[in-house]
């Protein structure tokens, strides 16, 4: 009988061990994404505090996204990683002990949010940088379609523990059970060995300049106009579609849907669509994936219209469900060709700008949603959303480079030799 383990995990054991002790930390941040609105509103805060909340998460992205991005170069990533899941840890432990002993206030939880954005800053660089250094170059689509499957499951099983931890512990017992998740995301991290983690193995450049391997990661970007143009593209979706999942969704649940619960449901659609669009990842056949791509993103980026539609619950979470799809297609194929066509070398500080110019830039539609909202309206903010980010992302697939970007490397134009030219298609199994 053919194994029901993918076979990346069988013949890859040191992505097997980060892939397991990733899969726990990430229910428990799509646990935090129910709990965290709710945790505002619980101790008297408005829909502008939700936004100033999320906006603290993400903030720090804007300021140190790109020092993440070249200690991840020249340091152990893994290391950086471990380091970032246990200042999480302390952050979620002491903002659930706030919570349940009832002291919280909206200030003390923005502070916490800084510092847990702070390390969210350092980690993501080094993790997408981490993944070349544990997998072969001939599974990386296969380990990022995992990867997002565990995601898009963690959107399918931690809103409705969150849920349930809301309605019967409060938001600070959903976040005391994120906390512990990344204490055992950590222990993961110290047991892992990747390939080649020296400085100069990982490409890192120890006497160089901060500023000269800012401007090297830089002209990786900048030479390639379907990394630039998804990056602006990206930025977009993140600055005007995600404000409305993360600040007007959950007020328009808490104010006409009946709260948490219904606002999970929302979530756990998507999240089911998230698991099949990753289900497609790891299986597609695509010779030009970024065309693929900009398409999906276009659907993803619908979610703003689809949320203040005024439609039934029901029919609002499959819609919803059909941009997770969407989504999780963009963001495998994204990620795969970043660590595909990027040299290793300088693969965390490129993806260091992706996150500047995308959860960086975040915070400034998280803290302009709210006061819009109370001073158009919930739902005609949500339209306008809609009118500004879906043609964006149609715009993306007007760029020649993205739907000409072949899946395989040596099928590419190198840095500086002009149009991608076309190239066989990829078999996947």
């Amino acid at each position: 009988m053919k194994s029901l383990v993918p076979g990346v995990l069988r013949d890859e054991p040191q992505f097997a061990r980060l892939f397991v002790g990733q899969s726990l930390s990430v229910v428990g941040d799509r646990m935090s994404f129910v709990a965290v609105p709710f945790a505002v509103l619980s101790v008297g805060g408005s829909a502008s505090d939700v936004g100033l909340l999320a906006a603290a998460g993400v903030l720090p992205m804007l300021l140190f996204a790109l020092v993440g991005g070249v200690w991840a170069d020249r340091f152990q990533r893994h290391r950086i990683m471990l380091v970032s899941d246990l200042v999480r840890f302390v952050v979620q432990g002491l903002a659930a002990v706030l919570l349940l002993t009832g002291v919280a206030e909206v200030s003390h939880l923005v502070l916490l949010m800084i510092v847990f954005g702070t390390a969210d800053a350092f980690f993501m660089p080094a993790a997408t940088g981490l993944i070349p250094l544990v997998v072969g170059a001939d599974r990386l689509r296969e380990a990022n379609a995992l990867r997002g499957f565990v995601q898009s499951s963690g959107l399918v099983v931690g809103p409705a523990l969150a849920g349930v931890l809301v309605a019967s512990a409060g938001p600070g017992g959903a976040l005391a059970a994120d906390a512990l998740t990344f204490a055992v995301s950590a222990a993961f991290l110290a047991r892992l060995r990747p390939r080649g983690t020296a400085p100069e193995a990982m490409g890192g450049t120890p006497g160089g300049s901060f500023l000269g391997e800012l401007r090297a990661g830089w002209a990786q970007v900048r030479g390639r106009t379907w990394v630039w143009s998804g990056m602006a593209a990206i930025a977009v979706y993140h600055v005007v579609v995600l404000p409305s999942v993360f600040v007007l969704g959950p007020v328009l649940a808490e104010d006409q849907w009946g709260g948490a619960a219904s606002w999970s449901v929302v979530t756990v659609g998507f999240g089911i669509g998230s698991v099949v669009g990753d289900v497609c990842a790891y299986r597609l056949k695509v010779g030009r994936p970024m065309a693929l791509a900009a398409a999906a993103l276009a659907v993803g980026s619908c979610q703003a219209l689809i949320i203040g539609s005024g439609a039934p619950l029901a029919l609002i979470a499959i819609l919803e469900a059909v941009t997770g799809v969407a989504v999780s297609l963009f963001f495998v194929i994204w990620e795969t060709a970043l660590q595909t066509h990027i040299p290793e070398s300088a693969l965390s500080r490129v993806s260091s700008y992706d996150y500047l110019l995308s959860t960086g830039l975040m915070p400034l539609g998280l803290v302009l949603a709210g006061p819009l909202s109370e001073s158009l309206g919930v739902r005609p903010t949500l339209y306008a959303m809609s009118l500004i980010a879906v043609p964006a992302a149609l715009a993306l697939l007007c760029v020649p480079a993205v739907r000409r970007l072949p899946a395989d490397a040596s099928d590419a134009t190198p840095l500086g030799g002009g149009s991608i030219h076309a190239g066989p298609e990829v078999s996947v199994p």
